[in-house]
C-alpha cells in the first residue's frame, strides 16, 4: 500500500483520526501522520526532514511557500479553530463570557496551563501581557513546551487549561468550558500543502483534495474545528 508522509499541526489530530481512515478506505492509500506544534513542525522542515504533504498555521504554510519547501498551487485552507479555555470533568466552570469576567477567573486560578510552542500559547502570552497580569499568572503557571494543556488538569497541576478547543478536546476526563471572548482573538486558520518535492505526489494531492471537500465538514466540526 503507497504511503503518504504526512506532517500536522496537533490542533487537526481528532478530526485525522477519523478522517484518515476513511480516506484509506477510499482510496487504499495509506497515511502516516505525525502530529506536533506548527514551530515545532517548522523546525523538522528546515532541518530536511521529507514529508509529501504539510498541515500548519496558515502563517505557518506562507513561511514554507516563501521558501521553496511547498508549492505555492497547493495551498488550502481547512478550518478555523478558536482558543479556549477547559476545566477538569465536573469542576465548577469559570465565568468567561467576558475580558473582565476571564481576567478574573485566570487571577483566582490556582494555576493555568499553557503551551509555549503552540499558537494558543503564544497568543495567551500575549493577552495577558497586554492586560498586565503576565507577572501574576506565570507565577503560578504550568507551562506545557509541547502536547496537550489539559492533561495537567487530569494530573490536578492545573485548574484551568487554555489551548485550541480542538487540542483540549483529545484529552478524556475534562471539560471545556468555551471560547475565550471572540472580539479578544483572531481564528487560527490551520492550511495544507503538498511539499516541493514529495515522493508521493500524486497521492497527497488526492489527500488535500479530500481534506479540502465539503464532505470533511462533519468531522471537523465534531473535533472542535470552524470550516
Amino acid at each position: 500500500m503507497e504511503k503518504i508522509r504526512m506532517l500536522s499541526t496537533l490542533g487537526l489530530m481528532g478530526a485525522m483520526r477519523g478522517l484518515s481512515s476513511a480516506f484509506e478506505t477510499a482510496s487504499g492509500l495509506h497515511v502516516d501522520a505525525d502530529f506536533a506544534p506548527t514551530l515545532a513542525l517548522l523546525k523538522r522542515l528546515r532541518d530536511g526532514e521529507a514529508a509529501d504533504l504539510v498541515i500548519l498555521t496558515r502563517e505557518g504554510l506562507d513561511e514554507m511557500i516563501g521558501e521553496g519547501r511547498v508549492l505555492a498551487g497547493s495551498a488550502a485552507d481547512l478550518a478555523r479553530s478558536f482558543v479556549g479555555i477547559a476545566v477538569r470533568a465536573g469542576q465548577v466552570h469559570p465565568d468567561i463570557s467576558s475580558e473582565a469576567a476571564l481576567r478574573k477567573s485566570l487571577l483566582s486560578a490556582r494555576s493555568v496551563a499553557y503551551s509555549r510552542l503552540g499558537a494558543s500559547g503564544v497568543y495567551f502570552a500575549q493577552l495577558i501581557q497586554r492586560w498586565g497580569i503576565a507577572a501574576d499568572i506565570n507565577a503560578k503557571a504550568t507551562i506545557v513546551e509541547q502536547g496537550f494543556t489539559a492533561e495537567r488538569l487530569v494530573t490536578g497541576e492545573a485548574d484551568l487549561a487554555v489551548q485550541q478547543i480542538s487540542e483540549l478536546k483529545q484529552v478524556d476526563g475534562i471539560e471545556v468550558v468555551g471560547p475565550i471572548p471572540h472580539d479578544l482573538q483572531t481564528p487560527a486558520v490551520f492550511s495544507a500543502g503538498r511539499i516541493a518535492n514529495a515522493k508521493q505526489a500524486e497521492a497527497a494531492d488526492r489527500l488535500l483534495r479530500y481534506l479540502a471537500s465539503p464532505e470533511v465538514v462533519p468531522v471537523l466540526r465534531q473535533s472542535g474545528l470552524e470550516p
